[in-house]
């Protein structure tokens, strides 16, 4: 049997091992793969399996691939493959559920923590000499906001959503939560409010909805306008939900205090992106997932979903 990765390196810079694939059969690992159907096809050739991070497997790849029955999706969104074209040619499509919600929830108060408390910029401050120097025995250089009693709303209110809830509840923080479908929870300390409450309530809000034709671009100027002024938003979910250029003025007005985000809307981030001249936007490069023992997780996951395809019992299947 013949495996194909089209595009290892992000899950597997050279840390981890392909051995779990392996097993498996005549495994071939493509650090990255271009966009070009032609080029993706040709490396597939006749391979039975096929694995993918974010190379794009559309309708003419699947019906262009003779020998294709699996594809294994290195990340929980599937959005990358033609899930209809997959079912139309009987290709099996799997995914890797809720490998990261801790991790994700971590990176979401790395953010928050890194508006709130600035301590990069305080370190560099150290570090050039700024306290040697100092008249007192303590400076900032912008100002120090504490967590405890703000409200933070969070929408989307999955397994990460809730996660991220519970951090905040630890901080002292009042949490509301905005979810499409009504959510039942034992978190009695979390309110369900509508999307339009969540937004005059909260003087943080963290996304954690996926992106559809319906949430796309949901922070826009209007949805903004109903928030307070000095809000903080936080984006770990999906860099489409928001309309970057409504926030970037949003921000550079100071309706928006600050932005916090992992994702956006184009990766990498192209040079015109307006977040990356707007005043108070902390980025990263989608890094939430990418701790080591997280990706050791996902491949694990992924080697299993593989063999309970080979064994006749596919697991993780995306409908």
């Amino acid at each position: 049997m013949k495996i194909v990765d089209l595009d290892g390196y992000a899950l597997n810079p050279g840390d981890l091992s392909w051995d779990g694939f392996k097993q498996f059969g005549d495994f071939t690992n493509y650090e990255r793969t271009s966009d070009d159907d032609s080029t993706i096809l040709d490396r597939i050739g006749d391979a039975e399996i096929v694995l993918t991070n974010k190379t794009a497997l559309d309708k003419a790849v699947i019906e262009g691939a003779p020998n294709l029955k699996y594809i294994g999706v290195l990340a929980t969104g599937y959005n990358v493959v033609d899930i209809d074209a997959a079912k139309a040619n009987n290709v099996i499509v799997t995914n890797i559920p809720s490998y990261g919600t801790d991790t994700v929830a971590q990176h979401t108060f790395a953010l928050l923590l890194e508006i709130t408390n600035q301590v990069g910029l305080h370190n560099r401050a150290v570090h050039q000499g700024e306290w040697t120097s100092a008249k007192d025995f303590t400076f900032w250089k912008t100002p120090l906001i504490s967590l405890t009693g703000k409200t933070l709303g969070i929408i989307g209110f999955g397994r990460i959503g809730q996660a991220v809830s519970q951090v905040a509840h630890a901080f002292g923080m009042k949490v509301v939560f905005y979810n499409h479908h009504p959510k039942i929870t034992d978190q009695d300390w979390a309110k369900q409010v509508t999307l339009e409450e969540l937004y005059a309530m909260s003087d943080v809000i963290s996304l954690h909805t996926p992106q559809t034709s319906e949430t796309g671009d949901m922070i826009n100027s209007q949805s903004i306008s109903k928030m307070k002024d000095g809000v903080i938003l936080i984006n770990t979910a999906r860099g489409g939900l928001l309309n970057e250029q409504d926030v970037t003025d949003a921000l550079n007005s100071g309706k928006i205090y600050a932005l916090g985000a992992d994702v956006v809307s184009e990766e990498p981030i192209v040079a015109n992106n307006p977040l990356l001249h707007a005043k108070n936007a902390f980025l990263t490069p989608h890094i939430a997932w990418a701790a080591t023992e997280i990706r050791e997780r996902l491949m694990s996951i992924a080697v299993d979903n593989l063999k309970a395809y080979v064994d006749g019992k596919p697991q993780n299947i995306v409908d």
